[in-house]
């Protein structure tokens, strides 16, 4: 896969990146370098190759999914502006 020059102009365009047409040409290259990078990644053998999510294989630590109310309700409406019956007061937004 290649690009030329006019769609690396679009692709500037719609970024908002102001482009000369000799950075346009510089940027024609650069562009193409990398999408040849990115196509040798296609010959890597990755058959029977599980996914990863770390470099380390670790799990992470679990705990119960539990319904609670936070058990600190005057310390989460203190800095509150404007609260009632323990819940925050804010405008109505629905008219």
């Amino acid at each position: 896969m290649s690009i030329d020059i006019n769609t690396v102009r679009k692709v500037a365009k719609l970024a908002r990146i102001r482009t000369n047409d000799a950075d346009a040409e510089v940027l024609t290259g650069e562009l193409n370098n990398i999408l040849s990078m990115i196509e040798e990644l296609n010959e890597v053998k990755t058959d029977g190759i599980e996914p990863m999510t770390s470099v380390i294989e670790m799990n992470l630590p679990e705990r119960a999914d539990e319904v609670t109310d936070g058990g600190m309700p005057e310390k989460i409406l203190a800095n509150a502006p404007e609260k009632a019956a323990g819940f925050f007061v804010v405008p109505k937004v629905v008219e």
